[in-house]
């Protein structure tokens, strides 16, 4: 099994694709980027790796099977002929999800109940079974995606999305998922010998990925993954892999990156994250309103999440701040600067006019990530 190679996908939020096939462009993979997903080749030690290193995808999957179906019999038939015993040990507990798009066979229920049944059925013949499958062994997490009669038939490698990092003692309200956070670190052209400012910090999200990115920390190091449950995978891959992960941190690099925020509660959670995250030495995180913020440092780069859309607690203070970032921001022409809102009119109450937007989606809200170019000063 080490050496079979398996047809992967990586999953992401919409907007981030492209980012997520740069990553796995960068580890030496060949990519087909798609909406919604990257897809890729690769081993047992692909997915651990890939797994391990992904700062902005949300899911490794295998992809078991594809093949168009129109009826029932056909998903069943074409289910049951794959050779799931090779994937699926004989007590394995495997779940399926669903989903279905402009497709003929339209009832997700049925078609999760069919898939099951037919890998049910071909596990049972393999296995000589004559009763009913245990289910009682590890967990395998399964899913039918139907999309205009296509189906593709997957086994979810991560286990809780690569989003969860593993340092979040407390989210505060309206957290941003570490991944998101992590595109709009790496969207921002940023170097670790840039200066680094949130100006919204929050519970510390984005500068701890900065930091993480910085140092060059695999960021599913602290976590485990569903795949080093599984019978057939060799522990070792995992040891080997983060052993390797470890020697490839830098921590000789000086990092200049700061979080502030309004709220002192914030601030808290923002340092216990860092501490969990082990960089409460590489960030200093202060109580501060964004208007109070001066710097006299030159060539910096801000990335900010203000409140907005559903975080919204009251319009006018939010376009207040807004004015205030413009009145604070505008003047430093050296600094460049990334904001990410849902509030179309953002431009308006800042000041002045964005030199690129990004339609990005954070989680189901469609948000545009404001890029305001500074002008390098040649030291």
């Amino acid at each position: 099994m080490n050496t079979k190679k398996f047809n992967l996908m990586a999953t992401a939020a919409a907007g981030i694709e492209a980012l997520v096939g740069r990553e796995l462009r960068d580890l030496g993979y060949e990519v087909n980027v798609e909406n919604g997903r990257v897809r890729f080749t690769g081993t047992v030690a692909d997915i651990m790796q890939t797994n391990l290193w992904l700062r902005t995808a949300d899911r490794i999957k295998i992809i078991v099977a594809e093949f168009d179906a129109v009826t029932f019999d056909e998903l069943f038939e074409k289910t049951k002929a794959i050779q799931w015993d090779e994937l699926l040990p004989y007590d394995a507990e495997f779940p399926v999800e669903g989903r279905s798009r402009n497709s003929v066979l339209h009832s997700v229920p049925t078609a999760q109940a069919i898939v099951k049944k037919a890998i049910a059925t071909q596990l049972a013949d393999t296995y000589h079974l004559r009763t009913m499958l245990p289910e009682s062994g590890n967990l395998y997490k399964l899913e039918v995606m139907i999309n205009k009669d296509h189906v593709m038939l997957t086994m979810d490698t991560t286990g809780s999305s690569l989003f969860k990092r593993g340092y979040r003692t407390e989210k505060g309200g309206a957290p941003l998922k570490e991944n998101m956070a992590a595109a709009l670190v790496m969207l921002a052209n940023w170097y670790p010998d840039m200066p680094f400012v949130d100006p919204v910090t929050g519970s510390g999200t984005i500068p701890i990925e900065a930091a993480l990115i910085a140092r060059n920390i695999a960021p599913g190091f602290n976590r485990d993954f569903a795949i080093e449950s599984w019978d057939w995978f060799d522990k070792k891959i995992s040891d080997d892999m983060r052993a390797k992960a470890d020697e490839a941190a830098n921590y000789d690099i000086e990092l200049d990156i700061t979080g502030y925020d309004i709220d002192e509660n914030m601030i808290e959670i923002a340092k216990a994250n860092a501490l969990e995250a082990g960089l409460a030495a590489d960030i200093t995180f202060k109580q501060l309103a964004a208007k109070d913020w001066q710097t006299t440092k030159k060539n910096g780069v801000i990335v900010a999440n203000p409140p907005y859309g559903e975080r919204l607690g009251d319009e006018d203070t939010v376009h207040q701040l807004y004015r205030e970032m413009g009145h604070v921001y505008r003047p430093l022409k050296t600094w460049s600067k990334y904001i990410l809102t849902s509030d179309l009119e953002f431009e308006q109450f800042y000041g002045e006019r964005a030199t690129k937007k990004r339609k990005l989606y954070n989680g189901a809200l469609r948000t545009d990530y404001f890029q305001f170019w500074g002008k390098k000063e040649r030291h």
